[in-house]
């Protein structure tokens, strides 16, 4: 991503229904991309969510799923908030 306080990437629910999310940095560990991703547009509060890229090798677009472990998601908050420590956005878990 070129630059990342523009980016938007849109998700699609199960039901069907469109989602954006704006992201507010990226990562990889383990040869596995993360998003750090907010419901709101810069300069509003909003809800923080980390991705994971699951994608396979025959994925035309990258596939994301929510970070729900309770022991990934700490690890990672870890490190976005050091990634982010330089930028104007408090991460609370």
């Amino acid at each position: 991503m070129e630059d990342k306080k523009d980016a938007l990437i849109t998700m699609t629910a199960d039901s069907g229904e469109s989602v954006d999310f704006y992201v507010l940095e990226e990562t990889r560990i383990n040869a596995r991309g993360y998003l750090l991703v907010t419901d709101a547009p810069e300069g509003e509060d909003g809800e923080c969510y980390i991705l994971k890229d699951v994608s396979g090798p025959q994925d035309a677009e990258a596939v994301y799923e929510f970070v729900e472990d309770d022991r990934e998601l700490d690890g990672l908050m870890g490190v976005f908030e050091e990634l982010l420590s330089d930028a104007d956005v408090d991460l609370e878990k």
